[in-house]
């Protein structure tokens, strides 16, 4: 069957041209787009003539789409986008034709813009991707056809810089082309053309047909029922050719009987991700310890829980290379799974998954015990290496692509491995049933990963460990001596560390060795050895204990916690070498994530209602409403102590950061858990200010579309007097990042010479902000004039870097330094407040010692601001110490309050 897609631009006008091409080409299905003509002037007896039945949606101007079935009537399913009932355009059709289920499609324009026609495409748009989602997952074969006035990529454009203000090319369209693609469907044309520049289009000025300088806006969508039959896709060029034709041409694609090598050429070499260079180093996702399995398994991958070693393998050009999850480089290590990698002949790109040890004693058929020995005696050529993951390939950056998709490229390429380097299969059964096998089997659990699932370098929610016992590393802080008859050591002193990164007794760990371990176990112990116990916590037979430096791990299985916190019948694994021992600590199963995604969201509290979810905040990043609300959910201890006490403003971006955005400083209507009112009197206007009362209130204002969080320079305990003074360093035109850092350091300077001490944060913009405390003893008035006073002395001094005056004029090449934060009522972006601008940055506290490592501003974001919360706000330790009296302060500078 062969179907294509057509926007015809005027029907009636184009009729011969339109004849012509049905009867030379014989399409089977036809989508017409741009009919330019009510259903009453809808060519019938024309188009029956030609053999075709039809069925149409006319309107006057610009809109109309029809679908054409050669030798049989289409029969109708749906006539308009649902989603908004007043929307009276004629641009959606649907119909079966051969048990193809048809959608005809003419996406709106969307110029000019900014405006309200692009916000009318964009709306469109996220009814389409809602509707398409249903469509995808009915199981029925559905192509999505038509003029979607989207140039997904620079490659389907002759020039994007003559384009770059046309809504077709810009970020919200392409994100929102992405998003759809990211459910699954095959760009059928691209997918078969993976580097051609292919146009389906040409404007009719500027001899753009006679020079090739086209775009791809008409598109056909494959869901994954159907893409198994797509055996060919082109552009019938001719027909833009012809005298008086449409500036477009026909796309077509060619169906066949499902072909699972067509298939997989499909996703092998469709367009998925985005283009990137491959990064020298890799974090992999870490699995969450769920108590049972998720309601909506349907929506999840099942794979074995590997009882080994995760390992990254980073393939560029004949150079494999092989990581632990750490960064360690164990390739020396493991040179039969480089060369096996290398045989394969792959393409650059970084390949996750973990090796295991064979051992046919166990029903498992995997031990790790036996892969540690394999170690030790450094014999491990039978090591296996199980493949399960391609966040980067052949230079596309894959990492925001659906996970079922990058699994369905990494099995292609694995097609023809053989031992020792094997695609980790997912099962096909429920999740209970599936833990229930790997128990009885000997197998440490199961692993659950979300099929739509991108690859995010930290521990997700999104991937799941379901274990068929408790069992989790700890460290070794010490041991005792042994008793009787046995040798080495009597019992392993372990811990695990709490919240504030200190190290907490677990309890002794005494069985589950034999003679060998215990002998090689206490020789480690004793290179390590020092006088001190590392716990915090009081220990068993601390008098007779010899302690250790808390750097090894031990694998443990125990049945269960005690209510003081230790361990019972805890049993010896082995020795890990793989994890660092600062970030063990006690892990606790979530409820996994669960069927209704607009209510409940792992690791977010039961309570918390998120409505749209999947609605993007960030078109430049794909960043979603449920990505935000995650991000402050993992955030918020943190920022508590930047906002605790203080009035705080919000910035709400109800369209996303690209719509229009809303300051708020007062709680007009509604409620939001957390968020509370402070005493009407605080304000000048007599209104109730706002607080962040608990990290819940962080989530309750996200969920009411707040990006930003602003804080004040006073606590509302002592309003009228300000505690800190804030410099935001703000560049101007022309102001290179090398020229920010030099003038951070020159306020720094400048400061500690007045007797300050400043406190620097990223903004998450363009520039940085220097915090200053000083003790409550001064109004408003006093302290925001002796700022003033100190940054225009930095700019007299120094006027060829600084400028005291506010406007872009004023800062053309300079650094302007915003004293009037420090004004009553006024505010900065507080201490890891996202920001609502493209890439979503975050305010980060660093150290001094840090600036010359940061690239901007914006150095960190929503997307990799991860493990920067796990030094969180330690660059500010012994804020609160330099905390001095401005008066003396003042007569350095001799500043005179008014």
């Amino acid at each position: 069957m062969r179907i294509a897609t057509f926007n015809v631009n005027g029907i009636v006008s184009r009729l011969p041209q339109l004849l012509a091409w049905l009867e030379r080409e014989s399409p089977d299905v036809v989508c017409l787009q741009e009919l330019k003509a009510e259903d009453r002037r809808f060519p019938k007896a024309a188009i029956r003539a030609a053999g075709y039945g039809a069925i149409h949606h006319g309107q006057r101007s610009w809109n109309g789409v029809a679908i054409l079935a050669r030798g049989t009537a289409p029969e109708e399913i749906r006539r308009g986008l649902p989603g908004d009932p007043a929307d009276d355009q004629s641009r959606y059709l649907e119909a079966m034709v051969g048990g193809i289920h048809i959608a005809c499609l003419y996406l709106p324009n969307g110029n000019p813009q900014p405006g309200p026609k692009f916000d009318y495409k964009l709306a469109w748009f996220a009814r389409l991707i809602r509707h398409a989602k249903k469509l995808h997952e009915s199981g029925t074969p559905v192509v999505l056809a038509g003029d979607f006035n989207v140039v997904p990529t620079d490659l389907d454009i002759y020039d994007p810089t003559s384009w770059k203000k046309d809504a077709l090319l810009q970020p919200e369209s392409r994100a929102a082309y992405g998003r759809l693609l990211r459910q699954g469907w095959i760009d059928s044309l691209r997918a078969l053309h993976p580097g051609e520049a292919i146009f389906t289009f040409w404007d009719y000025f500027r001899n753009h047909w006679d020079r090739n300088a086209g775009l791809r806006i008409d598109h056909l969508l494959l869901n994954a029922t159907l893409a198994p039959r797509l055996i060919d896709a082109n552009v019938d060029r001719w027909v833009r050719g012809a005298p008086h034709a449409s500036d477009h041409a026909p796309v077509w694609i060619e169906l066949g009987k499902k072909n699972a090598k067509r298939a997989t050429k499909a996703r092998t070499i469709g367009t998925l991700g985005k283009k990137s260079a491959l990064p020298a180093k890799l974090k992999p996702v870490l699995a969450t310890l769920v108590d049972r399995p998720p309601g909506n398994a349907k929506d999840w991958i099942f794979e074995i829980k590997f009882d080994g070693y995760r390992l990254l393998a980073r393939v560029d050009a004949k150079v494999v290379r092989l990581f632990t999850r750490n960064g360690h480089d164990w390739t020396s290590k493991l040179p039969h799974l480089s060369r096996a990698i290398r045989a394969l002949k792959l393409k650059p790109g970084w390949f996750d998954g973990e090796i295991v040890m064979p051992d046919d004693s166990r029903k498992s058929g995997a031990s790790f015990q036996s892969l540690q020995n394999a170690f030790d005696s450094e014999r491990t050529s039978s090591i296996v290496y199980y493949l399960f993951d391609l966040p980067y390939y052949a230079g596309r950056d894959l990492t925001q692509v659906p996970l079922h998709e990058r699994r369905a490229l990494l099995k292609s390429l694995l097609h023809q491995a053989r031992d020792p380097v094997r695609f980790s299969e997912a099962f096909d059964a429920e999740p209970k049933d599936l833990v229930a096998s790997a128990c009885q089997l000997g197998l440490e659990g199961i692993i659950g990963k979300r099929a739509a699932s991108t690859y995010n370098s930290r521990r997700s929610p999104d991937w799941i460990k379901l274990k068929c016992s408790n069992r989790q590393e700890f460290v070794i802080g010490g041991w005792t001596d042994p008793k009787g008859g046995r040798a080495g050591l009597g019992a392993l002193l372990v811990g695990v560390h709490d919240k504030q990164g200190k190290l907490k007794y677990a309890g002794k760990v005494g069985t589950g060795f034999d003679d060998k371990m215990l002998l090689g176990l206490r020789r480690k112990l004793e290179a390590i050895a020092t006088p001190r116990s590392p716990f915090t916590s009081r220990t068993a037979d601390a008098r007779s204990a010899h302690w250790v430096k808390p750097t090894l791990l031990a694998e443990v299985v125990f049945s269960e916690w005690t209510q003081d916190g230790h361990l019972r019948h805890p049993v010896f694994q082995s020795l890990r070498t793989d994890k660092p021992a600062t970030g063990i600590i006690r892990e606790q199963p979530v409820a996994p994530l669960g069927p209704d995604v607009e209510e409940s969201h792992a690791g977010l509290p039961a309570r918390l209602r998120v409505t749209h979810p999947d609605r993007v905040i960030d078109p430049s990043s794909d960043i979603t409403k449920i990505d935000l609300i995650r991000y402050y959910a993992r955030a918020g201890t943190l920022m508590m102590e930047h906002l605790a006490k203080r009035p705080v403003s919000l910035v709400r971006a109800p369209r996303g950061i690209t719509g229009q955005l809303f300051f708020q400083k007062h709680l007009e209507s509604g409620e939001m858990e957390g968020v509370e009112k402070l005493d009407p009197a605080l304000d000048r206007d007599h209104v109730a200010l706002l607080a962040i009362a608990k990290p819940l209130g962080l989530l309750s204002a996200a969920q009411m579309n707040v990006v930003e969080f602003h804080t004040w320079n006073a606590t509302s305990n002592a309003i009228d007097k300000p505690d800190r003074m804030t410099f935001d360093l703000d560049p101007g035109e022309g102001v290179r990042w090398n020229a920010m850092q030099e003038g951070a350091e020159l306020m720094q300077s400048f400061l500690r010479q007045l007797g300050l001490t400043g406190f620097l944060k990223t903004s998450g913009g363009k520039g940085l902000h220097v915090v200053t405390p000083i003790r409550r003893q001064h109004d408003w008035d006093t302290v925001k004039d002796f700022s003033k006073a100190i940054v225009q002395h930095m700019a007299q001094v120094l006027p060829n870097q600084f400028v005291a005056k506010s406007g872009p004029q004023n800062r053309v090449g300079r650094i302007f330094i915003d004293y009037l934060r420090n004004g009553f009522g006024a505010t900065t972006a507080c201490a890891w407040s996202a920001r609502a601008r493209p890439g979503m940055g975050v305010s980060v506290p660093i150290a001094w010692q840090e600036l010359r490592t940061i690239k901007s501003g914006a150095h960190w974001s929503v997307r990799n601001v991860d493990d920067r919360l796990l030094i969180g706000n330690k660059p500010w330790s012994g804020y609160a110490k330099h905390s001095v009296s401005i008066g003396p302060v003042m007569k350095k500078l001799r500043f005179k309050p008014t």
